[in-house]
């Protein structure tokens, strides 16, 4: 377990070395001069190159993607476009909002996914299995503006139970945490059912009945301990799935996160805060992956024991 743990600690910067030569390259495609949109479209040609040599842009690809690995060790992503301000300061008093939403959602996906996922696994053919399968396809099926739009239109305009947009109260978390959490919520229980299905029809669950033990400590204690391996897998995939939908989301209800903060850079061209938001969120992904791993070793330890 330390070695494969080392051995995933060496290969985290590689990964993130590699992310960030993609982002970097990748924005530089972006269409449009973020000197230009800096100096003011009436603004004479002088003008525009003294900001791009301000902003380094003058410089080689290389020089500039050299200077962005330093200052981003460093944990300085440079300043932005569109605010002025430092980078660092703008992820900073904007992660808190997001950290905040996706705990929330998917704190709500993992308890309505499990949920849903174990009833219908425990009542396999019946009407209420058909039920939680048919709502996941279609919860999963939902593009996710749609829903948030729907679901403004009717708890904020027509019955007004909800705030519109912004993140005043707790009340504010409501509509964009279900909304952002129902997608993941779906994938969890079809996964929750599929892998308990496949436990239930052991020959040791078989044993434990004919043993006497009650159906509810065969299904908690003995199916579903072996059965969370590919459910915590899945669980842990679909983290980078809701800091996808979080920008889309957020975007919306004008949530005030790094969400709609990367939707305002690419507007406005805002490099650095670009690079910055989505060099954050490769390293929040990788993270979590690291995190899941771990996770699955303590829960079945023949895998720890392979990876040893």
């Amino acid at each position: 377990m330390n070695q494969y743990l080392k051995r995933r600690l060496v290969t985290l910067p590689v990964v993130l070395l590699i992310a960030s030569f993609l982002i970097f390259s990748a924005v530089r495609f972006l269409p449009g001069d973020p000197a230009r949109i800096m100096a003011g479209m009436q603004a004479d040609q002088s003008t525009v190159e003294a900001v791009r040599v301000r902003l380094g842009l003058d410089r080689p690809f290389v020089e500039q993607y050299a200077l962005f690995l330093k200052n981003a060790v460093r944990g300085n992503f440079g300043i932005s476009i569109r605010s002025g301000k430092p980078v660092r300061e703008e992820i900073a008093d904007r992660f808190p909002y997001t950290l905040a939403l996706a705990s929330t959602s998917y704190c709500f996906a993992i308890l309505l996914g499990l949920t849903a996922g174990l009833i219908a696994a425990g009542s396999q053919g019946s009407y209420v299995d058909h039920f939680v399968i048919s709502s996941a396809v279609a919860a999963g099926s939902i593009p996710n503006y749609w829903l948030a739009l729907m679901a403004m239109t009717f708890f904020c305009v027509h019955l007004g139970w909800l705030p519109l947009i912004g993140a005043e109260s707790w009340r504010s978390y409501l509509l964009p945490s279900l909304t952002l959490g129902l997608m993941p919520a779906a994938v969890i229980a079809r996964m929750t059912r599929a892998s308990m299905l496949e436990v239930l029809h052991q020959d040791y669950i078989r044993t434990a009945r004919a043993k006497g033990l009650s159906n509810t400590k065969v299904y908690l204690k003995h199916a579903l301990k072996n059965a969370l391996v590919p459910i915590v897998t899945i669980i842990g995939m679909n983290f980078a799935g809701l800091l996808g939908g979080a920008v889309i989301t957020e975007a919306v209800f004008s949530w005030p996160g790094i969400g709609r903060l990367i939707v305002d850079a690419v507007r406005f061209r805002d490099y650095a805060t670009i690079q910055g938001v989505t060099l954050l969120t490769v390293f929040i992904v990788i993270s979590m992956n690291l995190l899941v791993d771990v996770l699955i070793t303590i829960i079945n330890p023949r895998i720890r024991i392979d990876w040893a």
